[in-house]
């Protein structure tokens, strides 16, 4: 499962990069309005940084406005997968954008009948928002595994994006029903790097390392 982060903010993205362990990038409005700053530069960099797939969000709501949006930020890189919103006029610029080689990610997905017709109109990610169906009481998970069952059954090459993801125990989910992808906030993978044992773990071997050097220096 390929692991993305779900943001616009530089240095994070650098630090988790530098770990090896990104796939590549999510953006939207929101998050590249919260950076502040001048979005484009912030794109141009992001793609700079990241050689996998960074999705870039239009923000037209016709299907004209989104075909031309869509030419526009492809020219930041062949890497990037243009964001269209799950409506009518998005679904019509991803049939158009895709058939001219330009991938699409299908955003704000909260049905599996919306995941099929974003597949059928050429998505390469369709990108269901688990957090937000938890949220009204619903169980996003059990999006998940619908819409996997479904592209199985009848070979859907469209990837599965798993968005608006909360905590860890999601990332855990979704790997386990084999989503193809999830996108994560940075608070969201730093959560994933620790675990309490694993610092008790390496205290004590620090402990244990400078007691034996203290013995060794007392000997000599």
């Amino acid at each position: 499962m390929k692991i993305f982060l779900d943001t616009a903010n530089i240095e994070d993205i650098r630090k988790y990069n530098d770990m090896g362990l990104l796939d590549g990038i999510t953006t939207n409005p929101t998050l590249l309005a919260k950076e502040g700053g001048d979005p484009h530069a912030a794109m141009e960099e992001i793609t700079k940084i990241i050689k996998g797939d960074v999705s870039l969000e239009v923000v037209s709501t016709d299907s004209e406005g989104m075909i031309e949006e869509g030419k526009k930020l492809r020219e930041y890189g062949d890497h990037v997968v243009v964001k269209c919103p799950m409506t009518g006029d998005g679904l019509k610029a991803c049939k158009t954008l895709s058939e001219q080689g330009i991938p699409v990610n299908v955003t704000l997905i909260f049905s599996s009948n919306q995941a099929v017709l974003a597949a059928k109109a050429g998505a390469k990610y369709v990108s269901p928002f688990i957090g937000r169906l938890d949220d009204i009481g619903h169980t996003g998970m059990d999006l998940i595994r619908e819409i996997k069952q479904i592209f199985s059954n009848y070979d859907f090459k469209t990837q599965i994006l798993v968005a608006s993801v909360r905590h860890p125990q999601h990332v855990v989910d979704a790997a386990k029903v084999g989503a193809d992808v999830v996108t994560l906030p940075a608070a969201v993978l730093g959560k994933m790097l620790g675990h309490s044992l694993t610092d008790k773990g390496l205290k004590a071997f620090l402990s244990d390392w400078e007691k034996l050097q203290s013995e060794l220096s007392t000997k000599s």
